[in-house]
């Protein structure tokens, strides 16, 4: 009897049953592979053919090919566009009104993807489609990326066959925190050996879609590609860098001009488009010392030597695609997240952690600081003139809602289909609607089930009607954005903006009116001369608002410092309930860790000694920041690298007994900011008590049992090999926070202790 799913007849002999086989799923005829090309915090101004004086000869084929669009935005910071991106919805219905690292309690700061939003990724893998994402996903809270998961926030978990990169907001380039498919891996290379992640990328997107290729040629792929590249830290190869020696010593003011007369002479700004004028948070060049200006130059030749490499990896794909003969029929995105940003502050920093962690900002750069701009020990971000230069003509940075922080460079290519190459298009476009131009040309419909759960209907309008016609009219009418208090809503070329200013309303803001279809960068605020038109605007954002679940809204990290530190910012977040960790050596490497800051803890290694053994027991953090519990020169040791500003080093006496033995660090919180730190051995504190003025130990990323996970926190162990692995047995690392000594009393002991000394 013939089965309802089974096609075929099944009788008592396989020689008279009749056989079936289900048809596979395909994707339509003729259908595209797709690749896109994400880039990082790259402002409207920072490629070849959107103006820059940077060379991008790649990036500027793919618009040579195919198309540019001058006005598409954004979300204004990463892991909302790039939810808004995959998905084709609004990240504030999404649950990314803020970063994918935390869960703030609330459905828009939630932070998890739901499953009745499915990805372009999920999509096209169940219409027949290969998927890969190589690079940067930030699509995962903080908590759930080490290696235990949970993997429902994962890649592979929504509709990606393979991943290869990294899955937080940002890594450095030479020791980057990387991941394949589920698991957490070591980089193939080291920096002395050559080794650059866009490179890696690079070698991984290629052999992902080889493999592919070579299996099944007639399917098509989807490639999520997404760089590290041009988030901070500025990293790449020395000879990139010395390219660019001098380049741009005339400044940011004339380096803009500059940009924005060849914007005009591309046609990628109108002839009418006006340069907006400085602003009060970049230093104007002329109050600048020759110091300054030498070292303020420096920090772009990173970012310029960074953008060029980067450009001639993604070079190296786009050659590859051409020799197996699939470029004519790829479908090629290439965009940036948001604007150039301004966390660098007005003077550039070293170490861009410094300040998101400290809530400090860092001094002035000393001489061997400056050699060391770059490089692997560094963490490096340009000061905020230059994020002005690459916003070029526009207002304002990555998180504000104005031009600088939405507008971003967006190209298009399918030369297949594309016919008008080079060509510029002019109608409004939003992030959102990637995903329906991807699904509109490749004629695949959206599904009303994925994974069995019923689909929202995604916002995004498609694109491809411009694709033919540079003077087709726009079809999209009204756009409203929100990040970190900034608000504005776009209406058929009319725009409101409010750049929020931290305090205890929102009703207090300046709201600001312009005739974007007349005025490219937001020149003339028109607020006074139509207050109805405002008025009727700033109605239509609160509705929008409350159609996409905009509330409740966040404070800005960059206008002012102290409105925004981990604690305030996240004070409704569950409190970590467990007092007690085990960790072992057979563990993930970065594996998440619990908060520790302004918190008494005592970290004691279970291990085997004998003389001569050295390396790392226990560790947490990198190169600019983090802690680490190792043996040395017949000595227990705890070092604390804070934030690559200053070391605080706790030394044993010597004479390490051999055998298994209890090997402790203690450190006892005396109050916000400081503390006291000693090694014991077996219980007994071995050498002397040392005063710690920073006790931020609230690194998440670069834990590991044994070895060290990256980079070195303790730089002096460079060129120490295996990352100076250790060599005996380690049975486990206790970590504990539950206050195992009364505080008051040993403070005290510590005190009398340290007069004496």
């Amino acid at each position: 009897m013939p089965d309802n799913k089974f096609g075929g007849v099944i009788r008592t002999s396989y020689m008279d049953s009749i056989p079936w086989w289900p048809e596979k799923v395909k994707p339509p005829a003729g259908a595209p592979n797709i690749l896109y090309v994400l880039l990082d915090d790259t402002g409207f101004a920072q490629l070849g053919c959107y103006g820059s004086r940077i060379p991008t000869p790649n990036m500027d084929a793919i618009a040579e090919s195919g198309i540019r669009y001058r006005n598409f935005h954004t979300c204004a910071l990463c892991s909302p566009t790039r939810a808004s991106l995959l998905t084709g919805c609004d990240n504030h219905t999404l649950g990314y009104s803020y970063l994918s690292s935390f869960d703030l309690g609330f459905p828009s700061l939630c932070s998890k993807i739901d499953q009745k939003f499915g990805l372009l990724s999920e999509t096209l893998q169940q219409s027949g489609y290969a998927t890969f994402c190589v690079g940067k996903w930030h699509l995962c809270r903080e908590n759930e990326m080490g290696g235990a998961g949970p993997f429902d926030s994962w890649p592979l978990s929504k509709g990606f066959d393979k991943f290869y990169g990294f899955m937080n907001g940002a890594t450095s380039q030479f020791y980057p925190d990387l991941y394949q498919d589920n698991s957490i891996i070591d980089a193939p290379k080291t920096p002395e050996e050559g080794y650059h992640l866009s490179s890696d990328l690079v070698d991984h997107a290629i052999k992902y879609i080889s493999t592919e290729k070579a299996t099944y040629p007639d399917k098509p792929f989807f490639c999520h590609l997404a760089f590290g590249a041009m988030h901070a830290p500025l990293h790449a190869p020395q000879e990139y860098v010395d390219k660019f020696s001098g380049v741009f010593d005339e400044g940011y003011e004339e380096y803009r001009k500059y940009v924005f007369k060849c914007q005009k002479e591309i046609g990628i700004i109108p002839e009418n488009a006006e340069l907006t004028e400085i602003n009060d948070l970049v230093r104007p060049w002329q109050t600048l010392n020759a110091e300054e200006k030498k070292l303020f130059s420096h920090y772009m030749e990173l970012f310029a030597a960074y953008l060029n490499y980067t450009d001639e990896q993604l070079g190296r794909l786009l050659d590859y695609l051409k020799k197996i003969g699939q470029y004519d029929n790829t479908m090629i995105v290439l965009l940036s997240d948001n604007g150039a940003s301004a966390e660098g502050g007005v003077d550039g920093c070293f170490n861009e952690l410094h300040h998101y962690l400290s809530g400090e900002w860092e001094g002035k750069l000393n001489n061997e600081k400056y050699k060391g701009l770059g490089g692997s020990d560094s963490y490096p971000l340009y000061p905020r003139g230059w994020a002005w230069a690459g916003n070029t003509p526009l207002k304002m940075y990555k998180t504000w809602v104005h031009e600088g922080g939405i507008r971003v460079p967006c190209i298009i290519s399918y030369p297949n289909l594309i016919k008008d190459a080079g060509g510029i298009r002019d109608q409004y476009h939003y992030v959102t609607d990637l995903y329906a131009t991807v699904l509109d040309v490749c004629g695949v419909k959206q599904p009303e089930m994925i994974k069995g759960v019923r689909q929202e209907k995604k916002p995004g309008i498609s694109m491809k009607y411009t694709f033919d016609d540079k003077n087709a009219p726009r079809r999209r009418r009204v756009q409203f954005s929100e990040m970190f208090g900034n608000r504005s809503i776009w209406c058929d070329g009319w725009k409101a903006v409010a750049d929020h200013t931290v305090s205890p309303t929102f009703d207090n803001d300046k709201w600001e009116l312009y005739n974007t279809d007349e005025d490219f960068s937001e020149m003339h605020d028109l607020a006074e001369q139509y207050p109805e038109k405002l008025h009727e605007l700033i109605h239509l954002w609160w509705k929008e608002a409350g159609t996409y679940g905009a509330l409740p809204l966040l404070e800005s990290p960059f206008k002012h410092l102290n409105g925004f530190n981990l604690n305030n910012a996240f004070k409704f977040a569950p409190a970590e309930n467990v007092k007690h960790y085990r960790f072992y050596p057979e563990m993930d490497i970065s594996a998440p860790i619990p908060r520790m800051t302004n918190k008494s803890f005592v970290i004691t290694a279970r291990a085997e000694y004998k003389k001569g053994y050295e390396g790392i027991l226990y560790c947490c953090g990198f190169t600019v920041g983090g802690y680490t519990l190792y043996i040395e020169n017949d000595k227990l040791c705890f070092f604390y690298n804070y934030l690559g500003e200053r070391n605080t080093a706790v030394v044993s006496e010597a004479g390490l007994p051999e055998g298994e033995h209890d090997f402790t660090f203690s450190f006892v919180n005396t109050c916000p900011g400081s503390g006291y730190g000693y090694v014991m051995v077996d219980g007994k504190q071995s050498g002397g008590t040392v005063q710690f003025e920073d006790s931020l130990f609230s690194v998440k990323n670069g834990f590991a049992v044994g070895r060290y996970a990256t980079g070195p926190i303790n730089l002096e162990h460079h060129g120490k090999q295996n990352h100076f692995a250790y060599p005996g047995t380690i049975c486990y690392i206790d970590l504990d926070m539950d206050k195992p000594e009364n505080d008051a009393d040993r403070v005290l002991a510590l005190e009398k202790e340290l007069e004496t000394e």
